[in-house]
C-alpha cells in the first residue's frame, strides 16, 4: 500500500534518488545514532554526523574503535577517523573510509546550529500553536 502519492515506492527510483543526491541532502542521509547516554538526554536518535564529533565504530573490522571525525566525505558517502589508517605499500598512511551508519555519536560537536538542531528535533517537547493554558 502506498503511503504518499507524491513519493514513489519504486526500489529502481529511490536508489537513483539516493546515489544522485546533492549535498545538502546528502548530509542528512548521512546521519550516525546517538549513544545510550546522549539519547536519554537530548532525546533524540541521530544526528547528520560532523567533523568534530567524537565516535566509536560499531560493524565491522575497525569495530571498537574511538577516534575523532577528521572528514566528512559527502561524494563518497564515508568519513574519515582519527588513528583509523592503513599503510600503503610506499609507505604512505592513508585514512580508512568508514559508513557513518557503523559508528555511533559519543560526544556531540555543539555550536549554535546543532544546538537548535537538537531543540528542534527533541520529542519530549511538545509542539504545536497552543498550550495547555490556552486550551482550558
Amino acid at each position: 500500500m502506498k503511503q504518499k502519492a507524491t513519493v514513489s515506492s519504486s526500489r529502481r527510483k529511490s536508489r537513483k534518488s539516493y546515489f544522485t543526491a546533492p549535498s545538502h541532502i546528502r548530509r542528512k542521509l548521512m546521519s550516525a545514532p546517538l549513544s545510550k547516554d546522549l539519547r536519554a538526554k537530548y532525546n533524540v536518535r541521530s544526528l547528520p554526523i560532523r567533523r568534530d564529533d567524537d565516535v566509536i565504530i560499531c560493524r565491522g573490522h575497525y569495530h571498537d574503535r574511538e577516534g575523532k571525525v577528521t572528514t566528512v566525505y559527502r561524494k563518497k558517502w564515508r568519513i574519515h577517523i582519527e588513528r583509523v589508517t592503513r599503510d600503503k605499500a610506499n609507505g604512505q598512511t592513508v585514512p580508512i573510509g568508514i559508513h557513518p551508519s557503523k559508528v555511533m555519536i559519543t560526544k556531540i560537536k555543539m555550536d549554535k546550529d546543532r544546538k537548535a538542531l537538537l531543540d528542534r528535533k527533541n520529542r519530549a517537547t511538545k509542539k504545536g500553536k497552543y498550550t495547555e493554558k490556552d486550551t482550558a
